[in-house]
C-alpha cells in the first residue's frame, strides 16, 4: 500500500478544517437567521402591547395576547430577478375607505415557487422618501390563514448595478386595517395576485 506523505496528510486535514468551518458556519447563519426572526416578532408583539404603538382599540388593546404566525421556513426566502421599470411609471391603489394613494412602479421581481412561475411588481411610495419599496400581495391563503385583503412585504431597494433581489416572505406583516377598521389600507393590484399559499410569514389576527 502507498504510503502517503507528510505535505499530502498535512493538506487533507486542513481540506476537513476548512469543510468543517464552510458547514459550521452555515449552521450558525440559518440559526442566526431564525433568531433574528423571533426577536423580530418579540419586538413586534412589545409594539402592540404599548398603548401609544398599538393600532389596536382600547377595547381590544386590553385583551390583546400575540400576533400569529407561520414558523420560520428559508424556503420562502427567494432571490428573484430584477427588471427595472420605465422611470415615472405610476400606479393608484385603492384605499379600504373608498379613497386612492398613488405609487411609482419600480420594478418587476420574477420567481418561482411550488413550481409555478410568479411575479410581482415592487412599488416605491410616491408621498413618502424611506429606502424601502413596498409590496401589497394577494395568495391562495387569503381568506383562510391569513388576513382576507392580502399583506404586505417590504423589501430593501436594490443598488442600480443589481439584477437580483431578495424576497423574504417570513417577514410578511398584516396592514393595520387586518386589526381595526377605522385604518385605510392599499389594496394589492391584480399584478401582484400570486397563483399559490404562501405559508410564511403573518397569519390572520385573532382577538383572544
Amino acid at each position: 500500500m502507498p504510503k502517503l506523505s507528510i505535505p499530502k496528510i498535512l493538506l487533507g486535514f486542513g481540506l476537513l478544517i476548512v469543510l468543517g468551518y464552510i458547514a459550521s458556519d452555515l449552521f450558525i447563519s440559518d440559526d442566526q437567521y431564525v433568531f433574528k426572526l423571533k426577536q423580530e416578532r418579540k419586538q413586534k408583539n412589545e409594539q402592540f402591547r404599548r398603548h401609544g404603538d398599538s393600532p389596536l382599540s382600547e377595547e381590544h388593546h386590553e385583551r390583546f395576547d400575540s400576533l400569529h404566525y407561520f414558523g420560520p421556513d428559508r424556503d420562502y426566502r427567494l432571490t428573484a430577478q430584477l427588471e427595472r421599470l420605465p422611470v415615472g411609471d405610476t400606479i393608484t391603489l385603492p384605499l379600504t375607505d373608498g379613497k386612492a394613494d398613488k405609487y411609482t412602479r419600480f420594478a418587476r421581481a420574477t420567481f418561482e415557487l411550488q413550481g409555478k412561475p410568479q411575479q410581482l411588481t415592487l412599488l416605491r411610495r410616491v408621498s413618502k422618501t424611506d429606502s424601502t419599496l413596498f409590496v401589497p400581495f394577494a395568495d391562495l391563503t387569503n381568506g383562510h390563514d391569513t388576513y382576507g385583503g392580502g399583506r404586505y412585504l417590504d423589501v430593501e431597494t436594490p443598488a442600480a448595478n443589481e439584477q437580483e433581489v431578495v424576497l423574504d416572505f417570513n417577514r410578511t406583516y398584516n396592514p393595520y386595517c387586518a386589526y381595526e377598521d377605522a385604518f385605510a389600507c392599499p389594496m394589492p393590484p391584480a399584478e401582484n395576485r400570486l397563483s399559490v399559499e404562501i405559508k410564511a410569514g403573518e397569519k390572520t389576527y385573532k382577538e383572544h
